[in-house]
């Protein structure tokens, strides 16, 4: 006589998803069993279709790529032309700037020896009328 266990059924075998309604409390781990849901993945398959998005993205992001090392460069350029022009505009103005101070030094010179030449004249002029009115005059006859 055959004695016969009775079988549970296979959706029985596997353990149940912790959000499930029947999923009491139990000591399994929520990641146990996951692998045996997941179907078989076919690892050339997976390489196969790596290698295809590889190659179907990987062209757009290369020339992405060197455009944006492009605009990077040409960005460094730019800011190397501008620097340089502001170097250039700046000694232009050290330049000018230092060219009205020499003209401004050269009048304050010129109007100091103005000032001294006719402060001289002056003197001469105050000398020669103390002179004149020290001379001897005739005395009047009264």
């Amino acid at each position: 006589h055959k004695s016969e266990t009775p079988t549970a059924p296979a959706c029985a075998a596997r353990p149940r998803s912790p959000c499930s309604p029947s999923a009491g409390a139990s000591d399994a781990s929520p990641d146990e069993g996951v692998e045996a849901d997941l179907p078989m993945i076919d690892e050339r398959a997976v390489e196969q279709l790596t290698e295809g998005l590889i190659s179907h993205y990987l062209p757009d992001l290369q020339r992405s790529k060197s455009a944006l090392q492009e605009l990077t460069q040409q960005k460094t350029e730019l800011a190397c032309l501008k620097w340089e022009g502001l170097c250039i505009s700046s000694k232009s103005h050290c330049k000018t700037l230092f060219f009205f101070s020499v003209q401004k030094r050269a009048l304050k010179l010129q109007q100091k020896r103005q000032k001294e030449e006719l402060e001289r004249e002056q003197q001469r002029e105050k000398e020669l009328e103390r002179e004149k009115q020290l001379t001897a005059k005739p005395a009047r006859r009264t």
